[in-house]
Formats: structure tokens, C-alpha cells, sequence
């Protein structure tokens, strides 16, 4: 395997996003694009880009803005921008997936988005449709129409008190103080991440992991939630796209499956023809980093694959 990094500009004007390719040492049979979640970065996906490279494949992902090495000079970690700025990333990930389609023309493309990337994802899918020949859905989930609302208020108003740029305890409880209430007795704030203690200790440890997200990112990914919801929105979407749906049966996220099961369905609704969903059963938030993580990035690569023999892989 060979790895690359480098940068392309963001379209909110002023940051160099930090992005990375995991080369295979032979012809490249496809590509998967990652979309990584909130308060982590792209070089976590190494162990399953290292996997896929050795069997063909070319992965590729960028560090959102405000996480990892995309953050501007400055501003603030683990915020998006002002509103609007969820679409910005969104219009990242094409660029990126524009880069790697011109490096590799011609073979089957790929998108995963884990957790706050899987919003992304599927925000992606609506406005690029056509543009991925497949696409899992990792960690994702559903919010009732109420809860979206009210997260959005909440947020708007901790926004104007603290500043955009800047987290709130009262958002971040919101957000994330109800996860662990699924985990009884709890070592850690992060149990809900994975059933694995060496993984939440490693994600502890990392300064790259774990911070509290301002409350500007918290208004911009309510609203991209709010925006995948909308049955309209699902519409415009291919609906030729296969999607694979992900998760851990006792992922908080998506609700220990209630919540990914509605987004499923959500997607068959709207008329998507190819929707699988796949529950690992007891496994937590990051599936891929649990400690039958190989059993995961072995039913991916599957996956995959299979959906790689049927397709001669998208235009740009």
C-alpha cells in the first residue's frame, strides 16, 4: 500500500482541506471515498483502507473542516462555518470524489459515511445523485421532526449566548450525555463508542478525538438531518444507487437499530430499488474498530465486491 497526502481548497474560501489516498501496489479495481464522523479524522480508517488496498482497491477521504489537519488559521477546531456551511462540506466531498475520478477514470466509485459522515453521505446522495455507483451508511440514524426542531432551537440560542464557534455544555449534553444511558455501569463517557476498552481508551488518548463540537456544528448538522428527512429531498436522489445500511444493534446513534431501521425504510419509500440493512448484534457506535472488526471490514469488502462485478463505474 502505498499513502498519499495532500490538500485542496474548501469552498468556504479560506481552508486547506487535509486529505489522504491509500493506494493498492497493483491496478486499481475501484475506489471508496470515507466520510468520517464528528470529533475524529480520516487516518482512524487507515486499518480498513490497508485491507482494501491489498485487494485492489484505491480508498481515499479528507479531514472535514474543523477536524483533524483541516482546520483554518484561526479558527476554531470542530466548527463547521456559519449557516449553510453543512452543504460547503458536502460540496468537499465531491471535490474530493471529482480528484480520485479523474486519478482512476473508468472503475466503479464508492461512498461511506460513518456517523455524522453517514448525514453527510446522505446529503451527498441527494445533491450528487448518480455520482457514487454505491454507498453504506455506517452509524447513521433517524430523528422524529420534533427532535430535529427542537435540537435546531436550542442549539440557534446557545449559538447567540456562547458564540457560534464555541461549544455549550448544555448542547453537548443534548447531544451526547444520553448515549452511555444504554451501558450500565459505564467506565468511561465514551463506552457508548464501543463494546472494545482498548478503543475507547485509544480515542480517549488522542487529541484529535473527542473534543466538544462548538454549537455552530451542532445547528449545521441539525439541519442537514432535517434536510435528509424531508421524503422531497429522498426523491431526488438515484434511485438505482445500492445502499447499505450498517450499524451496531446497541448503537445509541441509531437508536439500537430502531433508528436505522427507519432510515432504511425512509429510503425504500422514496422509491430507492437496491436498500440492504445489516444489525451486528451487540456491537456499539465504531463497529469497525470493535474487536471483531475484521469480521466487519471482511462483510464489506463483500459487499463491495459485489456490487463491483455488476457495475463499469459512474461518471465524474
Amino acid at each position: 500500500m502505498v499513502k498519499h497526502e495532500f490538500t485542496f481548497p474548501s469552498r468556504d474560501g479560506k481552508t486547506a482541506v487535509h486529505a489522504v489516498e491509500w493506494l493498492p501496489e497493483c491496478p486499481v479495481r475501484a475506489i471508496l471515498q470515507i466520510s468520517h464522523g464528528v470529533s475524529e479524522y480520516i487516518d482512524r480508517y487507515e486499518p480498513l483502507a490497508a485491507d482494501l488496498a491489498g485487494r485492489g482497491f484505491a480508498v481515499v477521504g479528507n479531514d472535514h473542516v474543523g477536524h483533524g489537519a483541516s482546520v483554518a488559521e484561526g479558527n476554531q477546531p470542530l466548527y463547521f462555518g456559519p449557516k449553510g456551511s453543512w452543504f460547503q462540506i458536502t460540496e468537499d466531498l465531491y471535490t474530493l470524489r471529482q480528484h480520485a475520478g479523474r486519478q482512476f477514470p473508468g472503475v466503479p466509485y464508492f461512498l461511506l459515511g460513518h456517523s455524522m459522515g453517514s448525514f453527510l453521505a446522505r446529503t451527498y446522495l441527494i445533491r450528487y445523485p448518480g455520482t457514487v455507483d454505491a454507498a453504506v451508511l455506517m452509524g447513521t440514524g433517524q430523528m422524529s421532526p420534533v427532535m430535529i426542531a427542537a435540537g435546531r432551537l436550542i442549539a440557534s440560542r446557545e449559538a447567540r449566548k456562547v458564540g457560534e464557534d464555541h461549544p455549550s455544555p448544555v448542547v453537548d449534553r443534548l447531544a451526547f450525555g444520553a448515549y452511555n444511558k444504554f451501558i450500565s455501569p459505564s467506565r468511561t463517557a465514551f463506552d457508548w463508542l464501543s463494546v472494545n476498552e482498548e478503543n475507547v481508551n485509544r480515542y480517549i488518548a488522542d487529541p484529535l478525538c473527542g473534543g466538544r463540537a462548538s454549537t455552530g456544528l451542532f445547528r449545521e448538522m441539525l439541519g442537514g438531518i432535517a434536510y435528509i428527512s424531508k421524503s422531497e429531498n429522498l426523491k431526488k436522489m438515484n434511485m438505482t444507487t445500492p445502499i447499505l445500511f450498517v450499524s451496531g444493534s446497541m448503537d445509541p446513534v441509531g437508536d439500537c437499530g430502531k433508528g436505522v431501521q427507519k432510515a432504511c425504510e425512509s429510503f425504500r419509500r422514496a422509491g430507492a430499488r437496491d436498500v440492504a440493512m445489516k444489525l451486528y448484534p451487540g456491537l456499539r457506535h465504531e463497529i469497525l474498530n470493535e474487536t471483531c472488526g475484521d469480521v466487519v471490514r471482511e462483510d464489506l469488502y463483500q459487499w463491495l465486491a459485489s456490487k463491483k462485478t455488476e457495475l463499469k463505474g459512474t461518471a465524474v
